[in-house]
């Protein structure tokens, strides 16, 4: 929707500053953080200076981080403090954006002492209902799972996106506000079929529904292009999670939060990483989504449930409105860094996580060819793939090599199976489980996953 980063964040950081204001009660502990706060929480040009001189001169890295936070949220000079910055650090960077790449690149870099305070008064100058996120006690690098330096704000307050629970849902015959090629999240449990349209989604990011009598979250990270399906139940949990958006951001990834503990969670592992749940082995069981034109999901699914357009919120539901510069533009909004050198950062994957391996194919692997047979470690697998419709599903195959065959596969030996939402059927009623996977941006997929995971080649 802001294809120009800058003037991105250049909104966001007015949006913040008009919420703050000079209080007494934020005196540092050190003349170094009166100064890089007196920077944020003050308009007095005379300050500022006095600020500036008292930061100049600092060799310490460990200052980069709460300046870091002058540049987004300052209200004073950026010069002055980019000269302050690169001394500091050894390096000059231009902005807000190019110094949080260094430090996502610099986890050794310890801030300095009182910047989780600082950048807590921030977040909570913002919105107040950000303290359910920032119990110190949850914030320091022994307790948190990820930096919480490399912490960022989305832009929106908590439930700033609001998650649709419970939703409304009509039959395929009444849902006239669709277009057949517009996409759809679709899910099959039990023989319940399911479409949540990217139209709908990308206004709220996640649902909490059950399927099939199964509780599932849906989160949808539309920065990094993942809607990853979540089973909401986890084991030694009396009640299934029910979760929303919490207007934070890690590594251009959005950060959900569990209504109970309200503990905050990387949407795309599935895991909380601050806050009372993280580091307590929780990690949620993914299930297969696919991502269809709506025509194409109804056809397969005539008895398919979806949306109703009326969800409780004001939204422009329009097609292809939501995000869409964003999504035609080859930049990232917040910072991220990635390893371009075999793909674009904004190429989209589906990638497969199994028990000890990962793997990603390129969404282009499917231009031209409809069925791929790889393995994920040591599981075998066969794709479905779509590229034009971005339709990609996965099966388990033991020892069978799939052809594309009479809108189903045939396996080796010729016999034919038909692909379904939940397995391929075979002869004799033999069936071969569904895989879970899902689509990304190859940036958000390479920074999680790493060396982790394989890139299939051609």
């Amino acid at each position: 929707m802001l294809p120009d980063r800058r003037k991105t964040l250049a909104g966001l950081a007015a949006l913040a500053t008009s919420a703050l204001a000079p209080r007494a009660a934020l005196a540092g502990s050190d003349a170094q953080e009166r100064a890089y706060r007196a920077l944020v929480f003050t308009r007095s040009e005379a300050q500022w200076i006095a600020a500036l001189e008292e930061l100049r001169g600092v060799t310490d890295p460990g200052i980069v981080a709460p300046l870091i936070l002058v540049l987004r949220y300052g209200q004073g000079p950026r010069l002055p403090v980019l000269d302050i910055m690169a001394a500091a650090a050894g390096e000059a960077h231009e902005g807000w954006f190019e110094w949080m790449l260094w430090q996502e690149r610099h986890p050794e870099v310890v801030p300095h002492p009182g910047y989780t305070g600082f950048k807590r008064d921030i977040f909570l100058a913002i919105d107040p209902n950000f303290e359910l996120f920032l119990d110190p006690a949850h914030l320091g690098r022994d307790a948190a799972r990820i930096r919480f330096e490399e912490v960022t704000w989305g832009g929106v307050r908590k439930d700033g996106i609001p998650a649709l629970t419970d939703p409304a849902l009509i039959q395929a015959g009444e849902a006239d506000y669709l277009l057949d090629d517009d996409p759809v999240f679709g899910v099959s449990v039990n023989g319940d079929a399911r479409a949540y349209p990217l139209r709908i989604m990308g206004w709220h990011e996640m649902f909490n529904d059950t399927v099939g009598g199964v509780p599932l979250s849906l989160a949808y990270c539309t920065l990094c292009g993942a809607g990853i399906l979540f089973e909401a139940q986890a084991e030694g949990r009396a009640e299934p999670f029910v979760f929303g958006s919490s207007g934070f951001l890690y590594r251009s990834n959005k950060l959900m939060y569990d209504s109970e503990t309200h503990s905050l969670w990387n949407q795309f592992t599935g895991e909380p990483v601050i806050g009372e749940l993280a580091g307590s082995g929780i990690a949620l069981r993914q299930r297969p989504v696919v991502i269809a034109p709506w025509g194409d999901w109804r056809g397969a699914n005539p008895e398919t449930r979806v949306l109703a357009l009326e969800t409780g919120f004001a939204r422009d539901y329009g097609s292809g409105v939501v995000y869409r510069d964003y999504f035609a533009s080859p930049e990232l909004m917040f910072p991220a860094a990635v390893d371009e050198t075999r793909l674009r950062q904004k190429d989209q994957v589906f990638g497969i996580r199994t028990f000890g391996a990962a793997k990603a194919w390129p969404l282009s692997a499917f231009e031209g060819r409809r069925v791929i047979n790889d393995r994920v470690g040591d599981l075998a697998v066969v794709l479905v793939g779509d590229a034009a419709g971005r339709t990609v599903r996965a099966y388990e195959r033991g020892e069978r090599e799939f052809l594309p065959a009479d809108e189903g596969l045939s396996d080796q030996a010729g016999a034919w199976w038909a692909i379904t939402e939940e397995a391929l059927a075979g002869p004799d009623g033999a069936r071969l489980p569904r895989v879970a996977g899902h689509l990304a941006y190859w940036f958000a997929w390479d920074g999680y996953m790493g060396i982790a995971s394989g890139l299939w080649a051609e």
